[in-house]
């Protein structure tokens, strides 16, 4: 007797009770393919990417902290500099009111201590506030152009508020007899104007200008930026060098008073240049900081479409 139809019929009905199975691999490497989408469709399983899911979440979980940690340490700098801009201001005014007199522009050295206080706020407090305008996250995202001219004007200011702090000493020393631009401080401080006065131009003409074309704003921008950064130190070493060398000259007359003794004022002086020092660090950190670009600054960042045409230069 053939046992090939029973051994048939028990194989049946013992798939019938079992019910209809499961898709089944038929190879190793069915199961583990290379794509982990396929082996979901082909062997039927849904954990298979419960893992990658997690991965996701768990990498992008410290990236938004450390973006948040960013902006915080950015937004701790800035205010920190405001701060120190604010002090500078006020220090450089008291200085020159309570013990140099105050001021007025007769000819007389009431009419040089208008030149601190104007340099300091050009071409230091202004001028290192413009700086770091466009590193602000608040302005990311929005039409670049408002930004570029609220720039563009206090980068102005700044170069006017320069301008009449040098007329008011060449005015003094012309009244005075004194010479004119013979110290290494009045050297610094001319460099440091004139190439202000040039950026401002060049900065101008190629980004503002609607028939400036894009390859000449990529080309002037890395320049741009490095001289910005240039001047700036070249204010800070004029600045505190006149500090120095006003503070010898009024001091040298009296014993009682002499600059190796520090009095008050040499104190509050030396205060002075400490704090524009401190806010130039600042700055420079601000602007040195590859993370606190403007995004349409960053060509590999890929969050931040720009508005306009103009803002990927």
């Amino acid at each position: 007797m053939d046992p090939s139809p029973t051994l048939h019929l028990i194989y049946r009905q013992q798939m019938q009770q079992a019910g209809p199975s499961s898709p089944s691999c038929s190879s190793t490497s069915d199961c583990f393919p290379l794509s982990p989408l396929s082996n979901t469709a082909e062997c039927g399983s849904e954990h298979s990417v419960e893992p990658e899911k997690h991965e996701v979440r768990a990498a992008g979980a410290p990236t938004r902290l450390s973006r948040m940690w960013s902006i915080m340490s950015f937004y701790i700098c800035y205010v920190l500099g405001l701060g120190l801009s604010l002090a500078c201001m006020v220090c450089v005014c008291l200085w020159n009111s309570q013990w140099r007199g105050g001021f007025a522009w007769d000819g007389s050295t009431l009419q040089f201590n208008w030149h601190p206080v104007l340099m300091v706020t050009g071409l230091i407090v202004l001028y290192g506030n413009g700086a770091v305008l466009y590193r602000v996250p608040l302005t990311w995202g929005q039409n670049k152009l408002p930004w570029k001219l609220l720039h563009a004007t206090l980068m102005l200011l700044a170069l006017i508020l320069s301008v009449v702090g040098l007329c008011a000493v060449f005015d003094f020393h012309n009244a005075k007899k004194i010479p004119n631009l013979y110290s290494l401080h009045s050297w610094i401080g001319i460099a440091a104007t004139a190439l202000f006065a040039i950026q401002w131009v060049v900065g101008m003409a190629g980004f503002l200008l609607p028939c400036s074309p894009m390859s000449l704003r990529a080309l002037l921008k890395p320049a741009h930026v490095w001289m910005g950064g240039s001047i700036l130190w070249l204010s800070i070493a004029a600045c505190i060098s006149g500090i120095n060398e006003k503070l010898f000259f009024v001091l040298q007359g009296s014993a009682n008073q002499a600059y190796a003794d520090l009095p008050p004022e040499a104190v509050f002086a030396n205060v002075l240049g400490v704090l524009i020092v401190a806010f130039g660090l600042v700055v420079l950190k601000i602007l040195s900081n590859h993370e606190w670009q403007r995004p349409d600054s960053r060509p590999e960042d890929l969050a931040y479409t720009p508005l306009l045409q103009e803002e990927n230069e």
